[in-house]
């Protein structure tokens, strides 16, 4: 009997619909479903979520819910991993801290100084994570979908003999909006994306074999309810020919163009129709209203309508090729750039094209990135590498050295204020980050 683990089953809505999809393919509907989280109140909401997807399927599939780890793990064909390291009142100084010296990020899951904060308390246990799996089902094909995604990967695979890729809903999510903008089917749609992840760019975009883009851009330039709807993205867009994965609420922090002057941030950033890219505080109050309403939210979860149709994430088709049926499955994963993309960082994470099949998955070759895309993407890979290898070692001049790099802060801030800032960050994280000797 297939066995698959969740780790960070907590976070109910991830499991709940990766469960769904899973159920659906019939290499599944008898298998077992490991459910593991920190918070046992948590986890017996996704328990109850899982036992009334199975029931309203009428599957054959068995529920287990554990605390530890180890149980959930012995024996599995496969790891989903949704966790999210320490709470509010930790990660809002990612935020608060920047936007203290004006650097103003919107998320701060993914890059930059908050980005790379948050990596730095999370791959430890990502790490234990992957030790774990060598020791209790090596053989287990693993799916990652916690941020900050390249760092970790990177991390991962260098540290660790798992087979570990991860995803993100942005590739599939941004193919099917810009097919929506042009009134084209996706079964008639087909593209070729590549970058790093948030900043992977559809190198070609063809509606039924012919290029697509200008009837994109037609759209972007003369249907105003199109452009408002992803701002910062459709302005990339015009101007560097290339459509980038990820949302302009995201996207708008990884550049220098958007974000560095109050001006800017009135223009691209409050107005947007879509994922409203706007002032970080945004997301600090959205992550207070989910803390103190998280109880109803979850009964709200998971008990909602069920509805048995898969849904679009890549994880239950990776499964069913890897450790079901064999059906293969290309999707776009993220790995390390061992020969895949010519003009980016040998060796950094890249999200490219995979190829699942019977216990493997296997990159694709790429090529080179157009010149102006290389430029953009090279500088936050470079980061990332910096501060991975400072993570790894304990360097924490390494993780200055890459905040130094960053687009946004370097737009904003002197090396002084930039040395100050990563400072203060590091003080705030002192708790959490004992691998680091005292930042000098």
């Amino acid at each position: 009997m297939t066995k698959i683990a969740f780790i960070g089953a907590g976070s109910l809505v991830f499991t709940k619909n990766l469960v769904r999809d899973l159920l659906t393919f019939e290499a599944f509907q008898d298998c077992t479903i490991a459910l593991m989280d920190i918070s046992a109140e948590r986890l017996s909401y996704a328990q109850r979520a899982v036992e009334n997807l199975i029931a309203a399927g009428n599957y054959k599939a068995q529920v287990e819910a554990t605390t530890d780890r180890a149980e959930a793990l012995k024996g599995a064909n496969g790891v989903v991993c949704t966790i999210l390291v320490n709470d509010l009142d930790v990660w809002r100084t990612d935020l608060e801290i920047p936007k203290s010296y004006g650097v103003d990020i919107n998320i701060g899951d993914t890059r930059g100084p908050a980005g790379i904060f948050r990596f730095l308390r999370t791959v430890p246990v990502m790490l234990d994570i992957c030790r774990d799996i060598e020791r209790y089902c090596p053989d287990a094909i693993f799916l990652n979908y916690s941020n900050p995604m390249a760092m970790l990967i990177r991390a991962m695979q260098s540290e660790s003999s798992v087979q570990v890729t991860g995803l993100c809903h942005s590739v599939q999510g941004t193919a099917k909006m810009l097919a929506d903008w042009i009134g084209a089917p996706m079964s008639e749609i087909t593209y070729r994306c590549a970058g790093i992840n948030h900043q992977a760019f559809y190198l070609d975009y063809k509606w039924n074999g012919k290029d697509a883009y200008p009837l994109i851009r037609d759209a972007v330039l003369n249907r105003p309810e199109i452009y408002n709807e992803e701002q910062v993205r459709n302005e990339m867009f015009l101007h560097l020919d290339y459509y980038v994965t990820e949302s302009s609420g995201h996207n708008s922090e990884y550049n220098a163009w958007f974000r560095k002057r109050p001006d800017l941030i009135e223009t691209y950033c409050t107005h947007g129709t879509g994922w409203n890219p706007g002032a970080y505080a945004a997301t600090i109050t959205y992550a207070e209203r989910l803390r103190a309403g998280w109880q109803q939210q979850m009964e709200a979860w998971r008990d909602s309508p069920i509805n048995l149709q898969r849904g679009e994430e890549y994880a239950s088709y990776i499964f069913n090729a890897t450790i079901g049926d064999g059906t293969l499955f290309e999707f776009n994963g993220n790995v390390r750039n061992f020969g895949l993309i010519d003009n980016l960082p040998e060796g950094c994470c890249v999200e490219v094209p995979v190829l699942a099949s019977r216990g493997r998955l296997s990159p694709i070759h790429v090529g080179s990135l157009p010149d102006q895309l290389a430029v953009l993407v090279n500088t936050s890979a470079r980061c990332e590498e910096l501060a991975v290898e400072g993570a790894l070692t304990g360097d924490p001049r390494k993780i200055f050295h890459a905040i130094c790099f960053d687009p946004l802060t370097s737009a904003v801030l002197s090396l002084a204020e930039i040395r100050s800032m990563v400072d203060d960050m590091f003080a705030a994280n002192r708790k959490w980050l004992p691998q680091f000797k005292h930042y000098s």
